[in-house]
């Protein structure tokens, strides 16, 4: 098993930034790929970021390419988003994801543990 928690979330002014944190624990490795996704109210959960372990290709949500950036710390068992130029579209619960295998996916389907969530507010 593979615990994921997220924190970084809150409220931020549009333009703003935000940098969310994910730490993973149990049984982790080294080569598992990672994944951010964002589900805002009333909508569904959708895909934002990825990034491999083993040579650290990324692949973005046309949405969020530009202004996020995945980044991950091995040696800490830590991902990261940073979000930059946030609009309140950027609303929503984030999400992080692992999976036990190699390669970019931005299917839900295609990650085998989540985190809980954290929230992120952009105002106006």
């Amino acid at each position: 098993q593979v615990q994921l928690v997220e924190s970084g979330g809150g409220l931020v002014q549009a333009g703003g930034s935000l940098r969310l944190s994910c730490a993973a624990s149990g049984r982790t490795s080294r080569s598992y790929s990672m994944g951010w996704f964002r589900q805002a109210p009333g909508k569904e959960r959708e895909f934002v970021a990825t990034i491999t372990s083993e040579d650290i290709n990324t692949y973005y949500a046309d949405s969020v390419k530009g202004r996020f950036t995945i980044s991950r710390d091995n040696a800490k068992n830590m991902v990261y988003l940073q979000m930059n130029g946030l609009k309140p579209e950027d609303t929503a619960v984030y999400y992080c994801a692992s999976r036990a295998a190699y390669g970019l996916r931005i299917h839900q389907s295609d990650y085998d543990y989540w985190g809980q969530g954290t929230r992120v507010t952009v105002s106006s």
